[in-house]
């Protein structure tokens, strides 16, 4: 820091001097002054010092400061974005066990729906019988549908006998009587499936010597064809 120095030269006015001299004097005094202020020397602001030598440490902190939260933010979302892929993917899981298990327990109610009406086809068919023989339908304690050489279709059973021999064919009301002596009777024909089905089992043993009797008749007083259970024959 520079002092400020002013040179001043005093002028002692005498009698009779002249005056162009304390002209001149005083011009050169006004020039040492102007001199002087021209070569001061203006002193820098200290704290504007210590404030720009403390913004350039300020704005790394700041920076640093951030790019420890970018990477903790980026860790954050790594981690839920694994945390919702395996909550997905247990999810997913447990979707598919439980429809396993819903295809299951339909299968399960499906074999107990199939029980219940074999059950119930069992009671209905102990029911048309005044004795019913346990060793017969139900051998070994486990019943079944038909008896052995009879064949089911839906809720009846069905019995083809076939014979080479002339002494076994039996006329009408011979077959019906061998039919009622095993609780069953001649079939009657309720249906086309229920013909198409007969037909089936019959086609190899229908010709002009062989041939099935079924519950249909014309021993009436009028002559007319009757089923079994006195309905009328119709032709549809």
């Amino acid at each position: 820091m520079e002092e400020e120095l002013n040179y001043v030269t005093p002028t002692f006015k005498r009698d009779g001097a002249p005056a162009r001299e304390e002209a001149s004097s005083v011009i050169y005094d006004q020039v040492l002054v102007n001199i002087g202020r021209e070569n001061t020397i203006t002193p820098e602001n200290p704290s504007e010092k210590r404030e720009g030598g403390y913004l350039q440490p300020l704005l790394c902190v700041l920076a640093a400061a951030l790019g420890i939260v970018c990477v903790i933010l980026v860790s954050v979302i790594i981690m839920l974005s694994n945390r919702i892929s395996a909550v997905k993917s247990e999810q997913e899981r447990e979707i598919k066990n439980f429809t396993t298990q819903v295809l299951q327990l339909g299968r399960k109610t499906e074999e107990i729906a199939r029980d219940r009406d074999q059950l119930n086809w069992t009671l209905g068919v102990i029911l048309q019988y005044d004795v019913f023989s346990v060793n017969v339908h139900c051998p070994q304690r486990v019943c079944k549908p038909c008896e052995d050489g009879w064949i089911r279709f839906k809720s009846n059973c069905y019995l083809f006998q076939e014979s080479s021999y002339y002494y076994h064919w039996r006329s009408w009301e011979g077959s019906r009587k061998k039919c009622n002596e095993m609780m069953a009777d001649l079939v009657m024909i309720e249906s086309l499936e229920e013909q198409e089905f007969i037909n089936n089992y019959t086609e190899g043993y229908n010709d002009d010597a062989h041939g099935y009797w079924i519950g249909l008749s014309n021993n009436n007083i009028n002559g007319t064809w009757m089923w079994i259970n006195g309905s009328n024959f119709t032709v549809e």
